[in-house]
């Protein structure tokens, strides 16, 4: 779920940015779509210093933008690395950079093929069969998912990029979506008030054992290349890098502590309703034994997804058959090993929270 939350996240950012066709003030770099009209076999350039690359020529009609239906023949060079080649057949959406050179002169580049629409098509399935199976609290599901993106698109991104601290913010953050998503799904009622404390006490759990931990193992935050990037960016901003990675651990371990804190509340106030003879002491223990059930899959849901991410690194320590001593001190191991781990903690932490409020708030109302 949170990958999926990342990938709607980014489509509409993308979009609601208008991103293809947009421009910086002091910048004469466009980045549009464009079809490609006719494109030749490979060609080979001439042996330069040993090498010897190969080109396309391309007939593309641009597609949006400044220069929308305007058709351009272009050379489009390949290097010796398939990795970054972008080869192309008559009929296929590219992405193409376009720069202006004083006057009237442009060069365009073939920068990527255009993968959006299959994105928005895959947007578009999953809204709508949330909306199908879950009819009105599929539709509340929706309105909390686009609260959710609003959130950390507009207001705990640019807090940050204007230099904010980012852990407090994430905090603030997590536990209003919290509160937002499990009143709107649910109610205002003694299920999501249960559910919220849980969620929230797990996840403040979460972040603080990430952030003691990391703090004693010195994770530098720097793992990934884009956070090393962000060394770069014109904005210069002096950022927290290790306040980033904890911020970050905060807010991927929340969508799977909420997962199971409404779980459980949901689930025992069924118990209740099914039952209301059950002492507060019973309620307890069945609602431990609905958090038991969920925690084995839900840990693993948590340890699988960041281990998905690091297979690549996992495939090349095993082929250079590297020490699992040297393995787990590395930084980029380790913080995701911490991420791993601290998350799952919060997550069962949150049953026996959940349990309790649920149960204490269950039997005191019933007892008026």
């Amino acid at each position: 779920m949170k990958r999926l939350l990342i990938l709607i996240s980014m489509t509409i950012l993308l979009f609601s940015a208008n991103v293809y066709g947009e421009t910086s003030d002091d910048s004469d770099m466009y980045t549009e779509t464009a079809i490609v009209l006719e494109a030749s076999e490979l060609k080979e350039t001439e042996e330069v210093e040993g090498f010897i690359n190969q080109y396309q020529d391309v007939k593309l009609k641009i597609t949006s933008g400044k220069y929308k239906n305007q058709i351009f023949d272009v050379k489009n060079n390949l290097s010796e690395n398939d990795v970054y080649n972008i080869v192309v057949e008559k009929g296929e959406k590219v992405v193409v950079s376009i720069q202006e050179i004083e006057g009237e002169d442009i060069n365009i580049y073939i920068s990527d093929y255009m993968r959006q629409n299959y994105i928005f098509y895959l947007v578009i399935i999953f809204i709508l069969l949330i909306i199908i199976i879950g009819k009105k609290k599929g539709l509340k599901s929706v309105v909390t998912l686009a609260i959710t993106m609003f959130a950390i698109l507009k207001v705990l991104l640019p807090m940050i990029l204007k230099g904010a601290n980012p852990i407090p913010i994430t905090i603030l953050i997590s536990i209003v979506v919290t509160i937002l998503t499990m009143f709107i799904v649910g109610g205002i009622n003694k299920k999501s008030i249960a559910a919220v404390v849980g969620t929230s006490g797990g996840v403040l759990v979460a972040g603080i054992i990430a952030y003691y931990i990391g703090s004693q193992v010195k994770l530098t935050g720097l793992s990934s290349e884009e956070a090393t990037m962000l060394m770069y960016i014109p904005q210069e901003v002096n950022f927290d890098f290790r306040g980033l990675l904890f911020s970050g651990i905060i807010l991927g371990s929340l969508g799977a502590v909420m997962d199971v804190g409404m779980s459980i509340a949901s689930s025992m106030d069924e118990i209740h309703k099914a039952n209301p003879n059950l002492t507060r002491k019973e309620l307890f223990k069945s609602g431990m034994n609905v958090g038991k059930d969920v925690m084995g899959t839900m840990t693993n849901t948590l340890i699988l997804a960041y281990t998905g991410s690091s297979i690549p690194v996992l495939l090349l320590f095993m082929a250079y058959e590297t020490s699992i001593a040297k393995i787990l001190n590395l930084d980029v191991i380790a913080t995701e090993a911490i991420r791993s781990l601290a998350g799952s903690i919060g997550l069962v932490l949150t049953i026996p929270l959940t349990a309790l409020v649920s149960s204490t708030l269950i039997k005191n109302s019933s007892s008026k």
